[in-house]
């Protein structure tokens, strides 16, 4: 009789130790976060390359809100591929993105709105005004999951 053994190993690494952490594009976080930033950049040059500004102010502030909003979570989502948020940990970086998401949400709604009511039917500027609120939706999102991950399910009694 002869017998046959088989060996299986099954190794898992949480950190591969590289610069670049691939798995966050990949994730549901990493691709929200492009989302977002895609489409507040369509919003802004929607905004930015229309022929006539019917109201001056209403599209600056939401060249403003957009433009920074973007920065914003262009720089968070540089600094999870890039693994920074590590090397400073004396900041706590998801209560920071969960209230730039609670602010960005509140600003960017505010100026779809705006840019909504102020766009007299040109073209661009609805546009612009329905990639904001695109961009709010998808910070909204964002903002729910985040809060999930930030306040998470606390333990409200002390059971004996």
């Amino acid at each position: 009789m002869s017998q046959t053994v088989v060996t299986t190993t099954t190794t898992t690494t949480t950190s591969d130790g590289s610069f670049i952490n691939l798995g966050y594009t990949r994730s549901v976080n990493g691709l929200l976060k492009i989302a977002q930033i895609v489409s507040l950049l369509i919003a802004f040059l929607c905004v930015n390359r229309a022929r006539v500004w019917t109201d001056w102010s209403a599209y600056r502030y939401f060249e403003v809100v957009t433009l920074w909003f973007l920065v914003a979570f262009l720089l968070f989502y540089l600094l999870y591929v890039f693994r920074l948020q590590g090397k400073i940990p004396c900041i706590n970086w998801t209560l920071t993105e969960f209230l730039h998401y609670a602010l960005g949400t509140l600003l960017v709604f505010i100026a779809a709105i705006v840019a909504a009511v102020k766009s007299g039917g040109w073209s661009e500027l609805v546009a612009g005004s329905v990639f904001g609120f695109i961009a709010t939706f998808l910070l909204a999102v964002s903002l729910w999951t985040s809060y999930k991950v930030t306040c998470g399910s606390q333990q409200t009694s002390v059971s004996v």
